[in-house]
This record gives structure tokens, sequence and C-alpha cells, in this order.
């Protein structure tokens, strides 16, 4: 029967055999559907070995639960902590405790490098790496809910259990490669704390809209900031304070009254009066009154009006062939809008850094420098050294 861990004092001593291993698994169950941050239920981890000690559940919601002992393991460098797919889970311990945990193993990513695929999912490593399959029936059921079941336990376990073999199969193949440098880069991105901070001041950005009026943008930015505000202080979701399409048409509308208010067609009725009809009216006039210079603006997009189509097409071609023959996936490597932009003279973007660079980047621009050509030789592309 899985353990569970129910007090501070058991998850401080199982931490503390954990300090004494190479490295730890670590997966997490979590609702976020009625809140604004993540809801933590369950934290899974197991150790190196096959004893049934070496995997537990870690149970934050119970009773006097502190995890501050699991975060002292995640400070702790001598440690590496393997997780798949990690964004989600690292953002819940940001979040709850100001941690990430460091050293980090990604084996989504370090699967990705290894040229199993873009964004593979954990039950493919399982079958292809652990040769084993996952019982997948308690994966969307209510983690906050006590007692846990037995299934819901071991299909919990499971998810840290086979990660063990996944990790040291998937380490020992960036090593062989000599892709443990790829993978590493890949993860400063991930363990970047910039990632999992949301901005109110940014908020309108994740609106869409075709509109580029300044007045327009500026009371959209400041309805966003508000509801942003308003969720993350509430922390429930920002669609139960407004949905987007409320966000424009108020934008649009540009209420100044409970009476405006009163006219919308999609604003809910409770939003119509209270604290949220008195923070849409001070944001709309936070908008108005905004300095036209300080209006946002969105990105500028980019000209490609000098686009050379037999350029970008060859650049096609060259990723697909280097992408490969170093076994990614292409959309890792470079998007489509990535070569329209080399083909119009541009020369920054992720390709054009680390080890993109060498496998894509460098040969891109030899190649936009008249400096290799490419031929066919058989079912595959040659490069042709020209100077």
């Amino acid at each position: 029967m899985p353990q569970t861990l129910t007090t501070t004092e058991a998850l401080a001593a199982f931490c503390a055999r954990a300090a004494l291993e190479p490295y730890v698994t670590v997966d997490t169950e979590f609702l976020r559907e009625r809140t604004y941050f993540a809801q933590l239920c369950l934290v899974q981890m197991a150790l190196p070995g096959e004893d049934e000690a070496d995997a537990v559940l870690i149970d934050p919601l119970a009773e006097g639960m502190s995890l501050e002992p699991l975060y002292e393991l995640f400070r702790n460098e001598a440690v590496v902590k393997v997780f798949h797919a990690a964004r989600q889970d690292l953002e819940i311990f940001h979040v709850d405790g100001n941690v990430m945990p460091r050293p980090l193993f990604d084996t989504q990513v370090a699967a990705m490098v290894c040229g199993f695929g873009e964004q593979v999912g954990y039950e493919t490593l399982v079958r292809k790496i652990a040769r084993a399959s996952l019982d997948k029936s308690s994966r969307f059921t209510d983690w906050s809910r006590r007692p846990l079941s037995e299934a819901q336990k071991n299909y919990a376990l499971a998810d840290v259990t086979h990660l063990r073999q996944i990790y040291e199969h998937l380490a020992a193949e960036l090593s062989r490669t000599g892709r443990t440098a790829w993978m590493e880069e890949e993860l400063t991105t991930l363990t970047d704390h910039g990632n999992y901070v949301v901005d109110p001041e940014n908020a309108w950005r994740r609106v869409k809209t075709r509109t580029n009026s300044g007045k327009f943008l500026a009371v959209l930015k400041e309805l966003a900031r508000f509801r942003e505000e308003t969720a993350q202080s509430r922390n429930i979701p920002r669609n139960r304070i407004m949905k987007d399409d409320v966000l424009l048409e108020l934008a649009s509308t540009k209420p100044r009254s409970a009476q405006d208010l009163s006219k919308s067609r999609l604003l809910l009725r409770e939003a119509r009066k209270g604290d949220i009809a008195d923070g849409i009216l001070a944001a709309v006039e936070r908008g108005l009154e905004m300095n036209p210079a300080d209006h946002p603006k969105f990105d500028k997009a980019p000209d490609r009006s000098s686009l050379n189509p037999a350029l970008a097409d060859l650049l096609r071609v060259l990723l697909k062939a280097k992408a490969e023959e170093a076994g990614v996936a292409q959309k890792l490597i470079a998007s489509s809008a990535d070569l329209d932009d080399i083909a119009c003279g541009g020369r920054e973007g992720l390709w054009a850094h680390g080890w993109r660079f060498e496998v894509f980047g460098e040969d891109a621009l030899r190649l936009c420098n008249s400096e290799i050509a490419l031929s066919a030789k058989g079912q595959r592309v040659k490069i042709i050294k020209l100077r």
C-alpha cells in the first residue's frame, strides 16, 4: 500500500533520506478550475531503487503540514530534482514557497533533445523506455477530496516510479551524444523566476483584438489590469471577474456611469454594481485620462516586404535536413516565421543562439551568404561548400 506522509516530521525524515541520494523524482496533482493560483493537492516523490519505502505521497492538505522540508531539499544542489513537463509544477512551487528546484532535470525536455519528438508525453516515455503501461482512469479525479482512493494513489505514484528509469536512460543518452549542454540551455529558460510572475501591467497582451486605436488599447489595458489584480487578490479565475469579450466590449463603449454599465450586452448582472462596477468605471477613467504618449502599442510585425520566397524555400529544405541529421523536431530548432525572417535579412531569434545555431543557424547564414549550396544525393540533402 502506498505510504502517505501527513506530518511535517515524516516529510522531514523522508527528505533527509533524499538528501543522501543523487536524484529524486517529483510530480504533483493540483486543481485550478476554481482558483487563480493552482491548489496543490498532492506531491509524489521517489528515490532511486525499487523498495516500496523509496516512493511516497505527500499530503499538503493535511492539518499542520508544512512543505518547508521539501523546499529545503529543492534548494539542495547536491540532489537532482527530476520532473516530467515541469512548467506547471514549478509555477506552483514558486508561488507557494518562492523556491525553484535546482538542479533540475525535465524528462520532456531531455526526450525532445534526444529525438523523441516535440513535447513527448509521459505515457509515451513509459511505454518506450520503461516498457510499461499506465492506468489513466484517475487522471481527472478531484485530488482535493479526502480520503484518496487506492486507484488515485497508485496512479499518482506511477508518475514518479517509472520516472526513475526514464531519467537514468535519458541522462545516459544525453551524456553519450554530448547533448547535456543542449538540455541545460533549455532549462535556463524553464527555471527563470520571471516566467512564473503574472504582471497585471501586461495583462492586456493576453486579450486578442485587431483594434489598434490608442484610446481603445489604453482602456483595455486598465480594464485588464483591474481584472488581473482582482482575480489575484481574491484567488479566483480571471474569467470569473470578466471574460475577454466583456473587456473588449467595455473598451469599445467606455462606460462612465452605472447607467452606462447597465447597457452592456455581455457584462454579468452582478458585475454592474458594487466593487466590480466601481473598479470597471475607475479603470475606464484611467484609460481615458492616459497621456496619448503612454498609450500601449502592439509590437510591430516584422517587415517582410523584402522576402525572397526561393531563399525561404531553400531554408526549409536545409532545416528539414539538419533536423533529421540531429534527430530533433524541426519546430524545436526554428519556426516557419523564423525562416521567413532569415530570408528577409533577419539575424536575431532563438535559432541564432546556442545549440540551435550549431545545428542549423550557422549553415542558414552561410546559405544566405552564398557560401554553401544544396543538392540531392539519393533521398538525402547534401551541403556543398562554395567558399
